[in-house]
């Protein structure tokens, strides 16, 4: 089980090992990791059983630490953060190349916030890089608002539980993103639209409506890459797509296709952390590359492979 304490170095010293730390915020527990770090953020995954890969909010201690992995901040956005952070306000920042795509589900645009609790700001000003953390419970349970919540869900997938008492449950972050000039709220949560709109003025609301509200981004929650994708026997498809370029996604045994093929393979061995490092740097680079389709198989379900195939079948043509 993990060892729960108040010991900031402790917990630094793991975080900078790639391992996964709890920690507290203001509203509930979260199971952080190195955002920078593609194999450590994909233990997040792994620890909470999540069948899709969702974006994960980036914690960090302040406005000059932003700017390391973002491009920019719109002057209205620039205006909320100097007005609530900390606090629960999350924006929508255009990323830098640094963070990686697990973190967004591939999208250009990666959620920050500054959380408000002495410990965990301590921790993060000691860390040279920020803190990717979703809320610290598996798929399906209930947030943690304590220490020992974490300890009792997820004891078993993490060395070292930061205890920062009990949280003061509150409503998750709010989600404000920059369009076109627009200001637009994307999650509603624990900073008003009134308290918002008393600095920045009209707002635009356009609530997620998907299946997973709880995603940073807006309806298009997930990288949709710009050739087609099929899924299904590769070989078959190679055989139905033969008059096109073709770049292929295996998992695994070397598969037998076409020496013109873009052959990118998420595991020769068969690891799904590996797997799930490379699928949203696959997917960008074959769309990328000279081909005209993209061909993939499915990875077992079982796992990370629940995750990964969710991701695949969303990017696929649906036939």
């Amino acid at each position: 089980m993990a060892e729960i304490g108040n010991d900031i170095l402790k917990a630094k010293s793991f975080l900078e090992k790639g391992d996964l730390v709890a920690i507290p915020t203001e509203t509930v527990y979260g199971l952080a990791a190195n955002a920078l770090d593609t194999v450590a953020v994909a233990k997040i995954f792994e620890a909470k059983q999540r069948p899709t890969f969702d974006p994960l909010i980036v914690h960090t201690h302040s406005l000059q630490q932003v700017y390391q992995f973002v491009e920019s901040i719109h002057p209205a956005l620039l205006k909320l953060a100097e007005t609530f952070w900390p606090g629960p306000l999350t924006l929508l920042l255009p990323k830098k190349n640094n963070v990686p795509g697990l973190v967004t589900s591939g999208l250009d645009r990666v959620g920050v916030r500054i959380p408000n609790h002495p410990l965990t700001l301590e921790l993060l000003k000691q860390l040279e890089f920020p803190l990717a953390a979703p809320s610290a419970n598996p798929f399906g349970y209930i947030s943690p608002t304590t220490a020992q919540h974490v300890q009792n869900q997820l004891g078993q997938k993490l060395p070292y539980i930061l205890d920062g008492g009990t949280s003061r449950v509150g409503l998750e972050s709010t989600i404000v993103g920059e369009e076109d000039g627009t200001i637009i709220i994307y999650r509603l949560g624990g900073l008003s639209i009134d308290d918002i709109e008393n600095v920045v003025g009209n707002v635009l609301i356009q609530l997620n409506q998907s299946s997973n509200p709880k995603a940073p981004g807006q309806l298009k929650s997930h990288y949709a890459p710009k050739k087609p994708v099929f899924i299904g026997d590769l070989t078959e498809l190679q055989k139905k797509y033969a008059d096109k370029k073709i770049g292929a996604i295996v998992f695994g045994e070397t598969i037998d296709l076409d020496s013109m093929v873009v052959i990118k393979n998420l595991s020769r061995n068969k690891n799904y952390n590996e797997a799930a490092c490379n699928l949203f740097s696959f997917l960008r680079e074959l769309d990328e590359a000279d081909v005209d389709v993209i061909i993939s198989m499915l990875v077992p379900e079982e796992g990370l492979g629940l995750a990964i195939n969710d991701r695949l079948r969303r990017a696929s043509v649906q036939l």
